[in-house]
């Protein structure tokens, strides 16, 4: 059976103190105890060692061998432990460690990941970032098991929020894609009503497609029959500009200019669904805590 060992960090300061100042009465002024005090400890370390640390006449502290052993062994000792409480500050702070943070396209066409990314980085910038983009169902998930610090979604009908720490971040305004040659791109504009003989794309990624289409098409029964629900913004505009419908995405992704595909501002419909952050409420992350704190409301 190992031999248990009692000796605590605070005697390896005494200890250090002593070997470098060579004077009991000056390490005790340096340790802010009485010189009694420091000698007890220093006793105590030594009954632990089982021998002399340091030699002791009127005159003169001098280092034993074993001393002079210990010594730098002391100070790593401690320098590691000061290390130990530094990093765990650090952590509680959110100034280290690494934020996992799924997202969908439409959190990057509208600017509003890559503003708090940055903002965020700015401000800590010891804490690594790793992004993975996700469909908005298998992110709430994923934050949910805890394989995903935060996320990044549209709202397609999150209406069960237990656990999850919610922050709508930005509205997402709705515009028609489709082919240039596309009988709807003479228009200025499209109105709701001008979508009902044709067929439509709407990007609902995994949520059930009655929800997705009452939030995002609320139009007659036989007017959703012709809807096809597809997994990503990008997805649903490769479907436009193949001429397999016209397709209901977020205005930002005008952004995304190709060869035979137009844009056109969607009149009559409800809004958009919000942007939303999503994080856990019993996150225990100083890091994830300090970027939810620094995401600014809408």
């Amino acid at each position: 059976m190992s031999e248990e060992w009692t000796v605590e960090l605070r005697h390896l300061r005494y200890f250090v103190a002593v070997a470098e100042e060579r004077h009991f009465g000056r390490a005790s002024g340096l340790m802010h105890v009485t010189q009694s005090t420091l000698s007890a400890q220093i006793q105590a370390l030594e009954r632990e060692v089982g021998g002399r640390l340091f030699s002791r006449t009127s005159r003169r502290v001098e280092l034993t061998e074993a001393g002079e052993v210990l010594l730098p062994e002391a100070r790593r000792a401690l320098a590691q432990a000061d290390r130990a409480i530094q990093v765990a500050r650090e952590s509680v702070h959110g100034e280290t460690g690494t934020l996992r943070i799924g997202f969908s396209g439409v959190a990057v066409l509208q600017s509003i990941l890559s503003d708090d990314l940055r903002d965020f980085s700015l401000a800590h910038p010891r804490v690594a970032l790793a992004l993975t983009e996700l469909p908005p169902a298998a992110q709430i998930q994923a934050v949910r098991d805890g394989a995903l610090d935060l996320g990044y979604c549209p709202d397609l009908g999150l209406d069960d929020t237990d656990g999850l720490r919610v922050t709508r971040r930005a509205p997402t305004p709705l515009s028609v894609a489709m082919r240039t040659d596309h009988e709807l791109a003479s228009s200025a504009a499209v109105t709701t009503s001008a979508l009902s003989s044709h067929d439509l794309v709407v990007f609902a990624s995994g949520e059930d497609d009655e929800t997705v289409l009452s939030r995002l098409w609320p139009a007659a029964e036989e007017d959703r029959s012709r809807a096809r629900l597809v997994g990503s913004t990008l997805g649903a505009v490769a479907l436009a500009l193949a001429g397999l419908g016209v397709a209901l995405v977020p205005t930002a992704t005008e952004r995304i200019a190709l060869p035979g595909l137009t844009y056109r501002p969607l009149h009559g419909a409800p809004p958009g669904p919000d942007l939303l952050v999503i994080g856990r409420h019993d996150e225990t992350s100083g890091a994830v805590h300090a970027y939810l704190d620094g995401v600014p409301a809408p």
